[in-house]
């Protein structure tokens, strides 16, 4: 997702409080809100699966490898 969708979602959703939206802009908002929020999600299970935490006691946990999800594809 670039930033000229992120312009896009805005812009259709001050349109759809100003004036409304058409059928097709309101699909074509659904789309890209659907399209934002998946690189949102792999995104933040990226930075999740390369997190590192380390405890008091010195142990390391690989939340990547501690909930199944390092090597997988998203």
């Amino acid at each position: 997702m670039d930033m000229k969708d992120i312009d896009r979602i805005n812009t259709l959703y001050h349109k759809s409080k100003a004036v409304g939206l058409t059928p097709e802009e309101k699909a074509e908002q659904d789309r890209l809100r659907q399209e934002y929020i998946a690189a949102i999600r792999a995104n933040l299970r990226g930075t999740l699966d390369s997190t590192k935490i380390q405890y008091p006691d010195g142990s390391i946990v690989d939340l990547g490898e501690k909930y199944g999800n390092k090597g997988k594809k998203h």
